[in-house]
């Protein structure tokens, strides 16, 4: 499967929920953009550094759910929150470890991005996962995969460059897409990987 694949996959589950997944990426939006915009004292940037594992944990339910063609509900935002300190530690793991593989360089740090790129999909499946653990089955089931996430990732360019146009409106819509499409790729590597094993590396 291509990028194009994924992204029609994404639509066709989409469907009839696009109101309910707009509405959740506002609320996001607004609570990541509150949190940025008093990032000038420390409440702010505390706060965003407390709340976005779990928001981007609960994404990853949301994106899960509708291509499994199950219900979403806009409270189904906030399902990270049940796995709280799960969704920290993974937040910060990722952040960590990406910002150190970047200081060797960009290119390293885009790879190992893309490397833990499904890590929040994994622990929404699977609660009881330690969130190092996630990190490292994602890790191991994007061994050969890197690139095809990239395109998929890079596909969308086209979409957000728009919504520049409509001075970001328009991504209440793309993100929600953009996310489907990778839980479609997440879900179509689910049945060839076996996750018993994970990489020992960082």
């Amino acid at each position: 499967m291509v990028a194009k694949d994924y992204r029609v996959i994404a639509r066709n589950s989409i469907k009839g929920k696009w109101g309910k997944l707009a509405v959740t990426e506002l609320i996001y939006f607004a609570i990541m953009g509150a949190c940025a915009g008093l990032s000038f004292i420390f409440v702010g940037g505390l706060a965003g550094l407390l709340l976005t594992g779990a928001l981007m944990l609960g994404c990853a339910v949301i994106s899960n759910k509708v291509i499994r063609g199950q219900s979403v509900e806009i409270e189904t935002l906030f399902d990270g929150f049940k796995n709280y300190v799960g969704s920290l530690v993974l937040y910060l793991l990722i952040t960590i470890f990406t910002c150190l593989w970047t200081l060797l360089f960009i290119v390293p740090g885009i790879i190992k991005s893309l490397s833990y790129g499904l890590s929040f999909y994994i622990l929404s499946d699977n609660p009881q996962m330690p969130a190092n653990e996630a990190r490292k089955l994602s890790m191991q089931m994007m061994r050969g995969n890197k690139w095809k996430l990239f395109c998929l990732h890079f596909s969308f360019i086209g979409w957000y460059l728009l919504s520049i146009l409509t001075l970001g409106i328009l991504s209440f819509w793309i993100v929600p897409y953009h996310n489907a499409a990778v839980a479609a790729f997440y879900q179509n590597l689910l049945p060839k990987e076996n996750l018993t094993e994970t990489e020992n590396d960082i």
